[in-house]
């Protein structure tokens, strides 16, 4: 009889081990936190949790992932329920950014776009575009402004002795010449425009637009609009110049 007591207890130690065994093997999964190299679930995303601004269809979303005093140091995009980090730069000072949920490939899909303020101030007034692909969240290049100004533009400025201006701007072979009533920096030794402290994008019936006017003196005074419409080149896959038009800027 104490040996079958002893038999029976032996068992219920290795049964109960056994639980404590099964128990032993299972394994919890974290959270995985969004990053430059991997796309996340909107549930899986803990951390930017503060809503900067979101498209009109609410499809395409911008939360601020690092706060600091004058800008938000990156930022969470999310895309119809999937997130990614971005290493972009947001002002406080600025305005809220513009986010669009529409086809400008011609591919009958929709890309996020995202046009953000990165500048702004007396005679200055800058903005950045990224245009993001919904299905890995790649970044399709726009063709930047510097690229256009140094392969697209040719300008020249001649002070004139009555201390006015004669400016000439050429744009894809078409040229436009006309004479500025003064000179705002008579000492200013300058013999073509200058560009970069408008740089202004926008979105116009589902094309990319960008005005950089050309510029006189230090301050600077603006007196020639560079409106650019853009086109898409699938074999680039490159957001390229398409049309200029140059429009000079009464004073």
């Amino acid at each position: 009889m104490k040996k079958e007591i002893g038999i029976l207890m032996l068992l219920s130690i290795f049964t109960l081990s056994g639980c404590d065994l099964d128990k032993s093997t299972t394994v919890t999964q974290e959270p995985v936190t969004a990053s430059n190299e991997q796309v996340t679930t909107r549930s899986e995303q803990k951390n930017g949790t503060n809503l900067i601004e979101a498209s009109d269809d609410e499809k395409v979303k911008l939360y601020a992932l690092n706060e600091a005093k004058n800008e938000i140091k990156g930022v969470i995009l999310d895309i119809d329920g999937k997130q990614k980090t971005f290493d972009w730069e947001i002002p406080n000072t600025g305005t809220k950014p513009q986010l669009f949920y529409t086809d400008l490939t011609n591919d009958s899909k929709e890309e996020a776009v995202i046009i953000i303020q990165t500048g702004r101030g007396t005679g200055l007034d800058n903005y950045d575009i990224h245009v993001i692909n919904v299905e890995d969240f790649s970044e399709i290049k726009v063709q930047s402004y510097e690229d256009i100004v140094a392969n697209e533009i040719k300008s020249n400025v001649v002070k004139n002795d009555d201390g006015t201006l004669t400016i000439t701007a050429k744009a894809q072979g078409k040229e436009s010449k006309f004479d500025y009533d003064f000179d705002p920096a008579p000492d200013f030794n300058q013999d073509e425009l200058a560009f970069g402290g408008v740089v202004v994008y926008a979105l116009e019936n589902q094309r990319i637009k960008l005005n950089i006017p050309g510029s006189v003196g230090v301050s600077p005074v603006y007196v020639v609009d560079f409106n650019i419409t853009y086109k898409f080149d699938s074999a680039k896959n490159e957001f390229i110049v398409d049309q200029i038009e140059t429009i000079p800027i009464e004073k």
